[in-house]
C-alpha cells in the first residue's frame, strides 16, 4: 500500500544484496520475509494502524524491516538510538509512545506497550488521514530537544525517483533524518546496506575496505578524525567514489586536507534537517564550500542573509514548541548563508555567530585555521558575553599531545594574526581532555562555555 513501490524493487532485486551486518549477508528477498514477520507481529501484538511505536535500535536486517513495517501498517514511528541517553524518558513522554521495541545487539526485540496518552492534535491529524508518521528529536545542543512530527507519504515522493545503486555505510544514526535519508534512498535503488557495530576511522575505513563501499556519509568532525588518525593509510579504499557531508558547518581547512589524501573521492556537502528533511546538492567542486541547493520539492530563499525553505516533505510541526515557518510556509533554518550565483555557502548558525564589538565571527572561520596547527586535533569555538566588547571569541582546543597551555595559547595567537583579523582570535584558550564530540560526530559548542 505506502511502500509498493519499494517492495517491488525489493521483488525485481530479490537474489541483490541488501543488507550487511556483522558479515552476514541478507538480500531482498529475506528483507521481504523480515517485513512480513513484523507486520505479522504487530497485529498480533496490536500494534495497528495510529500507534505511536518507538524502537530503540541501530541499522540491522530487523530494525530497517521493522521500520519499514510500521510504516506500511500506518503507525506513528518514533526512533530512538543510545545516543540519547537520558533524554530517552523525555522523548518518550513528548512523543506520547504507546509501545516500546527495542532491539538488541543479537537483533532480537523486546516490547513493552504503554497506556495511549492524551493525543497531541498532530498525531490526531495522522490518525485522521491515516497515513504513517515519523518524529524525529533533534540533538538539543542548542537548547531544548524539539520532537518534529512528520507524514511520512509526503517524504516518500523523492524515493521513487530511480537513481544510481550504490554499496554505502549507514554513518549517521538511526534516529537521525540523514540515517533515515540514507536507508530510504539505498533500498529504493536496490543498493547495499553496509552496517557497522562501531563508528571510528578504523571500523568504518576497514568495513568500506572489506565490503567494496562506493558512498560514506558522515559529519565534518568524523572526516577530521580519519585525518588524524591516519586510517586511510591502513586500507585499500580504491571501492570508495563518493563522501558527503552535512549536519554542521565544514572547516575549509579539513576540508582541503582530506581532499589532497583521497583526491579519487568526490566529495559532497549536503543540506538537510530534521524538520524538512534532505535537500539534493551538487558542490562546485570537491574541495568548495560552495554548494547549490534545492531540487524536486524544494524551494530555497535568502531573507537577511538567513537560508529559508520550503519543502514538500515538511514537518506538520512541532510536539513541544511552536511553529518555525513563516506565514507563506517557508522555513527559517536559521543559517546564515553567502550567495554566489546559484552557489550558497554555508556559514553556520546565527545562534553561534559571534558578535564582537559589532564584528561578526563564524566559528567555522576560525575553526578552519586552528586546525591548520600541527598539534591541535580538535577545536571548538564559541562566544562569551564580555562587558565592554559585547562578546568574545572563546577555544576549546583537544591536542595532539600534552603542553603547556600558557605557551601554547601565545603559538596560537602568533599564528592567527597571520590568518585572522584580530577581533577573530579566541581570547580565551581552554585545553580539553577527551573527544569533543558526542555519538552523533558533532560539535556541541554550548557545552564549553563557562568553563
Amino acid at each position: 500500500m505506502f511502500l509498493d513501490f519499494l517492495f517491488d524493487v525489493f521483488r525485481l532485486n530479490a537474489q541483490s544484496e541488501a543488507v550487511i551486518w556483522k558479515d552476514r549477508t541478507f538480500h531482498y528477498q529475506d528483507l521481504l520475509e523480515r517485513i512480513n514477520h513484523w507486520r505479522d507481529y504487530l497485529r498480533d501484538h496490536r500494534i495497528e494502524r495510529g500507534t505511536v511505536t518507538a524502537v530503540e535500535a541501530d541499522f540491522s536486517p530487523n530494525a530497517i524491516a521493522l521500520m519499514l513495517a510500521l510504516i506500511e501498517t500506518g503507525c506513528i514511528a518514533v526512533p530512538l538510538t543510545s545516543s540519547v541517553g537520558p533524554k530517552k524518558p523525555e522523548f518518550m513522554a513528548t512523543a506520547g509512545v504507546e509501545a516500546l521495541l527495542e532491539i538488541d545487539e543479537r537483533d532480537e526485540p523486546r516490547l513493552t506497550h504503554f497506556a495511549r496518552p492524551k493525543t497531541h492534535e498532530l498525531i490526531q491529524t495522522l490518525r485522521e488521514r491515516g497515513h504513517p508518521g515519523l518524529i524525529l528529536f533533534s540533538s538539543g545542543s542548542t537548547g531544548q530537544s524539539k520532537g518534529a512530527v512528520h507524514d511520512v507519504l509526503t517524504m516518500l515522493g523523492k524515493f521513487k525517483v530511480r537513481r544510481h545503486a550504490r554499496r554505502a555505510i549507514t554513518f549517521l544514526l538511526y534516529d537521525h533524518i540523514g540515517g533515515f535519508n540514507t536507508m530510504l534512498y539505498q533500498l529504493s535503488n536496490a543498493g547495499c546496506i553496509v552496517t557497522v557495530q562501531k563508528r571510528d576511522p578504523d571500523s568504518v575505513l576497514r568495513a568500506i575496505e572489506q565490503h567494496k563501499v562506493e558512498l560514506l556519509p558522515t559529519s565534518p568532525t568524523f572526516i577530521n578524525l580519519i585525518v588524524l588518525s591516519d586510517a586511510h593509510r591502513r586500507y585499500d579504499l580504491s571501492s570508495l567514489k563518493i563522501v558527503t557531508y552535512g549536519t554542521e558547518p565544514m572547516p575549509e581547512s579539513t576540508l582541503r586536507r582530506f581532499h589532497e589524501l583521497l583526491p579519487h573521492v568526490q566529495l559532497q556537502q549536503t543540506y538537510g534537517l530534521s524538520e524538512i528533511g534532505i535537500l539534493r546538492s551538487k558542490s562546485r567542486a570537491s574541495d568548495s564550500l560552495w554548494v547549490k541547493l534545492g531540487g524536486e520539492g524544494f524551494e530555497t530563499r535568502v531573507v537577511e542573509g538567513l537560508l529559508q525553505v520550503k519543502a514538500e516533505s515538511a514537518m506538520l510541526g512541532y510536539l513541544n514548541a511552536p511553529s518555525p515557518f513563516t506565514d507563506d510556509g517557508w522555513f527559517e533554518t536559521g543559517d546564515k548563508i553567502e550567495v554566489d550565483g546559484e552557489y550558497f555557502r554555508i556559514l553556520g548558525r546565527q545562534s553561534d555567530v559571534i558578535n564582537v564589538g559589532g564584528q561578526k565571527v563564524y566559528p567555522a572561520e576560525v575553526e578552519s585555521v586552528v586546525q591548520e596547527m600541527p598539534e591541535v586535533a580538535e577545536v571548538s569555538v564559541y562566544g562569551e558575553k564580555n562587558a565592554i566588547m559585547g562578546q568574545i571569541a572563546c577555544a576549546a582546543i583537544r591536542l595532539r599531545q600534552p603542553r603547556d597551555a600558557g605557551q601554547f595559547h601565545r603559538d596560537l595567537r602568533h599564528f592567527c594574526r597571520r590568518r585572522l583579523e584580530e577581533f577573530q582570535i579566541p581570547v580565551r584558550v581552554t585545553l580539553v581532555e577527551g573527544v569533543m564530540h558526542g555519538q552523533r560526530f558533532k560539535k556541541n559548542r554550548q557545552e564549553y562555555r563557562n568553563l
